[in-house]
């Protein structure tokens, strides 16, 4: 029954999707070579080079640049990567790095004296880093050595090896020279940029492809291929279309693509939790979502388990709060079942017909595959049933970006609503940046300027506790908050899958969120 419902609202809309496009295929001749749609997918950011500013494309970003500490494929626990070991002292105050001996692709050593400048730079506003304020705890950086960097805070922050792990180191004598307000712009990023990992940048054709060479000096080992190229797609769609045609090796899919692929012994379908919370984001400077019975007559009106089944195959757990892992839910939650009387009420308490009544609002996306054109489209027609007209917009990541995160007076009513995803683990601070007061724009992701004092006060107790045996309980608190206060409607927390041609060995893709990264080790990666 549910999954009817589903066809009828998409029905309704008239957006069930389908169509690819074909790009042309590129080759590096003479060369052993990975090709891959490796930023394809909700975990892609195509065309952005700059780590400083990415939400997303980790997984190719982290072949030719690295942090100090990485998550292992499995994305159970961190282990050194630039940092060959670290030691955090009792106090969870200090942090000390041992580095690696490494060189830069221009063949400058890598020193202390490039993670100082990195992070004093990650720091820094006028960047356009959008590790700003989650570096905001970092009293000093030290580099008494060349292999040796100490990091002190001004109070614990238990997220901090983690935010770290998506910090690129960069090169000090590459940038420091340039104004940090020049570089979010600066050409660099994307026709010259020097690294440590196991691949150097050789050219980006504009709009089409990326290409990297193998870098003979990696201190992991000489990599098994010459070239990695990534290919830009408009849709996954299109990435499986060159997949099967044999002109990639792997790219992202969604779920329908990936059941075909699954009796298809050319190749690999690789599956797993996305770590990542889907949510309809509801913006506090907007006076439509300020009344909590409006933000409680949407959970009500979304039939989150019908799209589940429906559109994503079972494949997602329903989010009554940020996290779906059983040991971060405390009892007693309010499961905000499908309930349409429910909400309809709701809205006639709150006053709707006097806040807004029939008017459109916008509900903004950086998701652009057709999945996401389909939830969006039941999303749309299940809201419209008790009296909420919302009206789908898609943009790609960067226009969406420059929305939601332009400084000083946005035009709000253009990202009222927004249908997104944030990181929820594997460390569960990931939400905070996305919640946390002290995290609006520029400083965070809190793109939707949430001020709720509670919630606040409970992401930071949560942050800075260091008892193992008081964590969960602290992210408990945090989801008990959020399950009443409804900064956002969430919805579900979905797996995601790749597909590999069964022509590569040793390769390895994670469906973590932003794209990673972690270590799949690329110079391992080989093709038959």
């Amino acid at each position: 029954m549910r999954i009817k419902t589903i066809a009828h609202h998409l029905a309704i809309t008239g957006l069930l999707l389908g169509g690819i496009s074909l790009a042309t295929s590129v080759q590096a001749q003479g060369a052993k070579t990975i090709t891959g749609g490796f930023d394809v997918g909700p975990g892609g950011f195509p065309k952005n080079f700059n780590p400083l500013a990415a939400t997303g494309g980790f997984t190719w970003l982290s072949t030719y640049f690295e942090p100090l500490v990485i998550y292992n494929a499995e994305l159970t626990e961190l282990e050194g990567d630039l940092a060959k070991d670290y030691k955090v002292s009792d106090d969870k105050l200090t942090y000390t790095f041992n580095l690696a001996q490494e060189s830069w692709h221009d063949g400058k050593p890598f020193t202390s004296k490039d993670v100082k400048f990195t992070l004093e730079l990650a720091r820094n506003k006028a960047s356009g880093s959008l590790f700003a304020a989650r570096l905001g705890d970092i009293a000093s950086v030290d580099a008494p050595d060349d292999r040796t960097v100490v990091v002190k805070l001004s109070k614990p922050n238990g997220s901090f090896l983690s935010i770290l792990s998506q910090v690129m180191i960069l090169p000090e004598h590459a940038l420091a020279a340039m104004p940090p307000e020049t570089l979010a712009t600066s050409t660099w990023w994307s026709t010259t940029p020097v690294g440590t990992g196991p691949f150097k940048f050789k050219r980006y054709v504009s709009d089409q492809y990326v290409e990297l060479a193998a870098d003979d000096d990696y201190r992991g080992g000489k990599p098994k291929v010459d070239v990695l190229i990534n290919r830009y797609f408009e849709s996954p769609a299109a990435a499986v279309a060159a997949l099967r045609a044999g002109e990639i090796r792997f790219t992202y899919v969604e779920p329908d693509d990936a059941v075909t692929f699954k009796s298809d012994s050319n190749f690999k379908v690789i599956e797993g939790a996305s770590y990542v919370v889907n949510y309809i984001g509801l913006n506090q400077k907007v006076e439509l979502f300020k009344d909590v019975r409006v933000r409680q007559a949407i959970m009500y009106a979304i039939d989150r388990n019908a799209i589940i089944e429906s559109l994503y195959g079972g494949a997602a757990k329903p989010a009554n709060c940020g996290y779906v892992a059983p040991h971060l839910l405390p009892e007693g939650l309010e499961p905000y079942a499908y309930d349409p009387a429910k909400a309809k009420a709701l809205l006639a308490e709150a006053g709707w017909d006097k806040i807004n009544g029939d008017k459109p609002i916008t509900l903004l996306t950086y998701y652009g595959s057709p999945q996401a054109a389909n939830v969006m489209a039941a999303i749309q027609s299940m809201l419209a049933e008790v009296g909420i007209n919302v009206v789908p917009r898609v943009v790609d990541t960067p226009t969406y970006n420059g929305i939601v995160y332009k400084e000083g007076t946005p035009d709000w009513n253009a990202f009222a609503m927004v249908y997104a995803g944030l990181q929820n683990g594997p460390n569960p601070a990931g939400i905070s940046p996305g919640l946390n007061k002290s995290q609006i724009p520029p400083a965070g992701f809190n793109t939707m300027r949430i001020e709720f004092d509670d919630l606040s006060a409970a992401l930071d107790a949560a942050l800075a506790q260091t008892d193992p045996a008081k964590i969960d309980q602290s992210w408990q608190q945090v989801c008990k908050v959020m399950n009443k206060d409804l900064p956002w409607a969430t919805l579900w927390v979905a797996n995601r899958y790749g597909v590999a041609s069964n022509k590569l060995r040793d390769f390895v893709w994670t469906p973590a969120p932003g794209g990673g990264p972690y270590a799949a080790h690329p110079e391992r990666w080989d093709i038959q």
